[in-house]
């Protein structure tokens, strides 16, 4: 397997982990409280969403990605 892929599919598995708890963050006591005066969550549950987004976007390219050199 290309390292190219296997960056890909650890990018994939570390954006789900940071969506699984950006999710559960946006949950939490702190951000409810933040949702109420503020209307929306916690800066940090936001981030992580983002960067898990992020990291299953680009983890997916790198692993989707045909390598261009020969047989490794």
């Amino acid at each position: 397997m290309q390292p190219q892929r296997i960056l890909g599919i650890v990018l994939v598995i570390a954006g789900v982990v940071l969506l699984v708890m950006g999710i559960q963050a946006a949950d939490s006591i702190s951000s409810s409280f933040s949702k109420f005066f503020t209307g929306s969550p916690t800066d940090r549950a936001v981030w992580m969403t983002i960067g898990g987004i992020v990291c299953i976007v680009a983890g997916g390219g790198l692993s989707l990605i045909p390598s261009r050199g020969g047989k490794i």
